[in-house]
């Protein structure tokens, strides 16, 4: 059976994270991210949203968009397994899904209407800069919530390493840490990082590679040692400028 109805965007989300890599892998690790989703045409009216406020999270329902021309396969690979064993798709929450779609529970702070547009100022997501909401729905706790549920491979939350910064990345921090274009930003370092974006079967190994993450326009540069992860430079990054440019156009 098929349906021929029509998905559109209703929002775009806009985020600290300008790629794939270094995006926690679920939604709330890094409560330090803040962001906006910004209502499109022709949802972008304050009554779209009247009494949103009211709800202190946010479910998101959106389309994996740069994964689309992938396509999807029966198994994936989890990251929590190692990349060594598959499970069936609808198994896990892989990005690579028959119909592309994703969903995120957010915190909510604010709505805002400025100038005509309507923008829900959000925190805890997991999405990628510019990712296409094709929902909202509120976070209802006495329903969402289910006490005893069980994880299956997710049960427990991730272990996190510790983060520390060399005295360059210090100085360099502190050069941004009063700009409120990049607000909560050494919090926002040490979250994403915390999580340790490698592979899982490097995980707990020290690595001389040196691994880059883009964080609104900026480019952290890291290292893994005996002691954790070594920021190691924050410098300005031509993925991040792209495509602020680009959401700005």
């Amino acid at each position: 059976m098929s349906f021929n109805s029509q998905i559109q965007a209703v929002a775009y989300c806009r985020t600290p994270y300008k790629q794939k890599f270094g995006i926690p892998r679920q939604p709330g690790l890094v409560s330090a991210a803040r962001g906006f989703v910004e209502l499109a045409p022709p949802f972008n009216q304050i009554d779209a949203v009247r009494g949103l406020e009211q709800y202190s999270h946010l479910w998101l329902l959106f389309c994996f968009h740069e994964n689309l021309a992938a396509g999807w396969k029966t198994t994936v690979r989890p990251p929590r397994l190692g990349g060594n064993e598959k499970l069936g798709v609808f198994a896990t929450r892989s990005t690579f899904r028959p119909n592309g779609i994703g969903q995120s529970v957010v915190k909510l702070h604010a709505v805002h209407n400025h100038n005509g547009k309507v923008s829900l100022e959000i925190s805890g997501m997991d999405l990628l800069d510019g990712t296409p909401i094709i929902d909202i729905k509120p976070y209802i706790p006495f329903s969402d919530a289910i006490a005893n549920a069980q994880g299956g491979i997710a049960q427990e939350a991730p272990v996190l390493a510790n983060v520390y910064f060399n005295e360059q990345a210090k100085s360099q921090l502190e050069q941004y840490q009063n700009n409120p274009a990049y607000p909560r930003l050494q919090a926002l370092i040490e979250g994403v990082l915390a999580q340790d974006p490698r592979p899982a079967y490097k995980k707990a190994k020290e690595d001389p590679k040196l691994y880059q993450v883009a964080l609104y326009d900026l480019d952290i540069l890291w290292i893994v040692t005996a002691a954790g992860i070594e920021v190691i430079e924050l410098r300005a990054s031509t993925i991040g400028q792209k495509l602020t440019s680009q959401a700005h156009d």
